[in-house]
């Protein structure tokens, strides 16, 4: 960013951008005016007393997160643990990188979508799935799992000011277990929309990222 002549900016990320993107804000805090995210997958610690006082919303939500590391984690194990083994079928046969991707967005787009072509534009989608296999990154793409997975070192917290973009549908995530204190400058809970929420509801995230940083100007 400096070298294309800007000295203040912002970064939004999400999924694995939404790692990436606070990691920007470590590394030049001075030049990072503020940090948006949307579909960071996080987890509460496990401790019983935080689970205390709830609401029924809130369960709902700690319940689907269990449902999702009770069933529907079996990508991420085999990405983490065996992504050579993996990254020959994904290499050797257009249906199954197809399959593989196309299954994430079938269980992670908003679940008032019968099909993933009906939240996600099946051009969109399939040019999505084709960047994969015409450029053969797939194994790739598995391997940035393992390497994360075994990782000796994890970046510690940024003062960089925060704007988090929840998608209820699918995000799963309680504000109260992740930001008791409310150090988060902005938190934008939505009712509709899921995991791709740029493929999904552009509209409301465009509106979420520019109410953020209009706020850090």
């Amino acid at each position: 960013m400096a070298r294309l002549g800007y000295d203040r900016y912002g970064v939004q990320g999400g999924d694995v951008g939404a790692f990436v993107a606070p990691e920007v804000g470590r590394q030049a805090p001075g030049q990072v005016v503020g940090v948006h995210v949307n579909a960071l997958v996080t987890f509460p610690s496990g401790d019983p007393a935080e689970l205390e006082g709830l609401t029924e919303a809130e369960q709902q939500r700690l319940a689907r997160m269990q449902h999702f590391q009770d069933d529907m984690m079996g990508y991420s194990q085999i990405q983490a643990t065996r992504p050579q083994t993996l990254a020959y079928g994904l290499s050797d046969s257009p249906a199954g990188q197809l399959a593989w991707i196309v299954e994430k967005f079938k269980e992670w787009t908003d679940p008032a979508a019968d099909l993933p072509e009906d939240a996600v534009d099946r051009d969109q989608l399939l040019t999505n799935v084709s960047v994969y296999w015409f450029t053969g990154t797939g194994a790739s793409a598995a391997q940035f799992l393992y390497e994360t997975a075994h990782a000796q070192d994890w970046p510690g917290p940024s003062d960089v000011p925060q704007g988090w973009a929840v998608f209820d549908a699918t995000d799963d995530l309680v504000r109260r277990l992740i930001d008791p204190e409310h150090k988060i400058a902005h938190w934008s809970d939505f009712d509709r929309g899921g995991h791709f929420a740029a493929m999904e509801t552009p509209d409301l995230l465009i509106d979420d990222v520019r109410a953020f940083f209009h706020s850090r100007r």
